[in-house]
């Protein structure tokens, strides 16, 4: 265990130190610091000597050595945008991000586990061959198509009457078509105050309200994947000896399916589904940009227009983490899962 932890860890500094070069690196074709930091009518011998005091006539490795010196104590500037340290832009944004990941993911775990048994079991019921189908589309439709639709559908509200409004059984089936609407798709409401920069929405029935929304069109990209990849991982397993075994022994079908089948499902589920899951942080721009949800993919977009160079590094740097850390957490977790797989990489 403890030999695992320092190989990870060992991985995990490459691949940060990685992320800190390239994002270091293109620091230059962000747009010129300095004109974002004065007017235009400074003049440049000005511009030159503060260009001179910021060091940024230096080479680019002291450059950077000067950069990952301070990026080891989490300081990585000022945002022009905000005047502020930029890990403390990121810390008042992060906690919307993370709770919307965080709901989003609760969605995809719940619905996407019983449908893919469901479709597993039974591959030919007309429901499975159903969800089958609505996976592919969900697939296939861009996650700002999704939202926008969703913003229509229940926010903004539908009114379709392709049937008779003078007859009862026509007037019901138009009310089953059309939609009033009134959810909330535009930022957090009034979310409650936990500590220091984290609000959170999950305290209130009102707060959760404005989460379902963003969560339903962030849940649209990963879980059709998901659903398919169980329903996979489960076709296998079920054919496998060792379930056929069991049910020569007459071990009843529900300890078959969600005990021994379901159980050697789950590890190839959570290889995939660690990194997806970490992926939605990155996903959440579109998200945050339709639903002007305040996390960081709305900051991001807000900091590319404005060239908000330090506050675009500290992002990446910053997702590059989550990255890190999601990863090395899906590693501990595959020994939960199966004990037969040890964490040194060796079979039991």
């Amino acid at each position: 265990m403890i030999a695992f932890l320092i190989k990870r860890l060992f991985h995990a500094f490459l691949v940060m130190f990685v992320i800190s070069v390239i994002s270091f690196a293109i620091q230059d074709n962000l747009g010129d610091p300095i004109q974002q930091m004065v007017g235009q009518s400074v003049p440049e011998s000005e511009r030159a000597e503060l260009r001179e005091e910021l060091g940024l006539n230096d080479p680019f490795f002291v450059q950077y050595l000067r950069f990952a010196k301070n990026a080891a104590h989490f300081d990585f500037g000022y945002s022009y945008i905000f005047n502020e340290p930029t890990t403390q832009v990121i810390m008042r944004h992060l906690p919307a991000t993370l709770e919307l990941v965080a709901a989003t993911t609760l969605l995809i775990v719940l619905l996407s586990v019983p449908i893919g048994v469901y479709s597993a079991i039974k591959p030919r019921a007309w429901l499975s061959r159903a969800f089958m189908g609505v996976s592919i589309i969900g697939i296939s439709i861009p996650v700002f198509l999704t939202a926008i639709v969703l913003i229509q559908l229940f926010a903004i509200g539908v009114e379709f009457t392709p049937f008779p409004t003078d007859t009862a059984w026509g007037a019901w089936l138009n009310g089953l078509l059309s939609t009033d609407g009134g959810m909330p798709a535009y930022g957090r409401g009034n979310p409650v105050h936990v500590f220091g920069t984290w609000y959170t929405n999950f305290s209130s029935l009102e707060g959760l309200t404005y989460l379902v929304l963003p969560a339903i069109s962030l849940a649209s990209i990963m879980l059709p994947l998901f659903i398919r990849l169980i329903r996979a991982e489960m076709l296998e397993v079920l054919q496998s000896e060792y379930v056929k075994f069991a049910r020569a022994k007459g071990i009843s079908l529900r300890r078959i399916y969600f005990v021994h089948a379901l159980k050697n499902t789950m590890l190839p589920v959570i290889t995939v589904g660690g990194v997806q899951i970490g992926t939605l942080v990155a996903y959440t721009i579109l998200t945050e940009t339709v639903f002007q949800w305040p996390g960081m993919g709305l900051m991001f977009l807000d900091a590319i227009e404005r060239s908000d160079i330090p506050l675009i590094v500290t992002y990446l740097m910053i997702v590059g983490l989550i990255f890190v850390i999601t990863n090395t957490l899906v590693d501990l977790i595959y020994g939960l899962v199966n004990p037969t797989v040890k964490l040194t990489g060796k079979p039991a």
